[in-house]
């Protein structure tokens, strides 16, 4: 955790000099940061003997000031062709980010690799990109809203109150204004999330991009948590969204048809697998909501039954017996006995 503090204080004090034409003093910067002038100090120092062009100046009255020399990148920064090639041929894992700030600058970047490539190597490159293909199903497209997201970083790093326009997948209204205090941005099977403190619901809430309507930023600054950390906020989801409670042990028998999709992949950082005898095997998470997982399991129809939470285990059974009913036959085809409408293979592709 606190890698991560200094990194994003040391990110900040980087585009705070980098905005200002006339730099900043230590006081200054200490102020903004929250941290003290010794503490600005050895981040400075750090970044001169990393090379990025940070330089004290002596102004008028003995001043001094801290500024960013205005160059054309970063020196002494250069790649090998290996390098090179593999940082062209990944760019299509951007693709999720695609209007961000991170889109644009990879696209610059990329621009500065074909260049220096040449077209010999970009067209071998090319006939290695059709060998390796991502898809892109499902993934949203940033471009209206690389300001918005500009500004939550902004926010995230400043540490600035922030006012959102936001609506809910379950709003009942429209629109809702939601104060924030804004400490991670997360990317999450092709979607961005703001996790944020809500002064409106006196918690951590997780929002979706997609349904900020709009962002304003506020001069008032907020204090991050010491203890925060994304990774470790979401630790005992299933997914992006975190429980309220403390994380319950949930304990769930597949059926021996979908058992080495579950050795194939770990779904989660707790799952535990314990085979059976009957070539069952009985799967363990820890989890502190059950949103997602929810979906997950229902994902396997028959080839899976949750033994406990028991509140867990009754709620998929009234999400069954919900979805039954929207396919009840009895009026068209006469009566059908539930326990075969279920019955028959479930598809790899189904669950994986």
């Amino acid at each position: 955790m606190a890698d991560s503090v200094q990194l994003l204080r040391q990110w900040t004090i980087l585009r705070m000099l980098s905005a200002r034409r006339h730099g900043a003093t230590l006081k200054e910067l200490a102020n903004e940061t929250c941290v003290s002038q010794k503490t600005i100090l050895r981040d400075l120092r750090l970044m001169q003997r990393l090379a990025f062009p940070v330089t004290e100046t002596v102004g008028a009255h003995g001043r001094k000031h801290w500024t960013m020399e205005n160059v054309d990148g970063l020196p002494g920064l250069t790649f090998s062709l290996e390098e090179a090639a593999a940082l062209y041929l990944g760019r299509q894992f951007l693709e999720g980010l695609a209007g961000t700030l991170f889109w644009q600058g990879a696209q610059s970047a990329f621009t500065k690799i074909r260049a220096a490539l040449g077209e010999p190597a970009l067209r071998h490159l090319q006939k290695l990109a059709v060998s390796f293909y991502l898809t892109s199903h499902a993934l949203i497209d940033y471009q209206s809203r690389g300001t918005m997201i500009d500004d939550l970083m902004i926010a995230i790093e400043d540490r600035k109150l922030t006012v959102i326009t936001y609506q809910s997948l379950r709003a009942t209204e429209p629109v809702t204004l939601y104060d924030i205090h804004p400490y991670a941005m997360v990317h999450h099977r092709g979607a961005l999330y703001i996790i944020a403190w809500s002064k409106d619901h006196e918690e951590i809430r997780t929002f979706k991009i997609d349904r900020i309507a709009s962002a304003t930023l506020h001069g008032l600054q907020f204090e991050r948590p010491v203890d925060f950390h994304p990774a470790e906020y979401l630790a005992h989801s299933f997914g992006i969204f975190a429980g309220d409670g403390p994380p319950q042990t949930v304990r769930v028998r597949f059926v021996a048809q979908v058992v080495r999709i579950l050795e194939e992949k770990q779904f989660h950082p707790s799952q535990r697998l314990f085979p059976q005898r009957d070539g069952h095997v009985l799967a363990e998470y820890t989890l502190s909501s059950f949103e997602e997982f929810t979906s997950w399991i229902l994902s396997f129809g028959p080839m899976a039954e949750v033994l406990e939470p028991e509140a867990l285990r009754e709620a998929l059974a009234t999400a069954l017996t919900k979805a039954l009913d929207q396919y009840d036959l009895k009026s068209n085809s006469g009566s059908l006995p539930r326990a075969k409408r279920f019955h028959g293979q479930i598809s790899r592709n189904e669950v994986e």
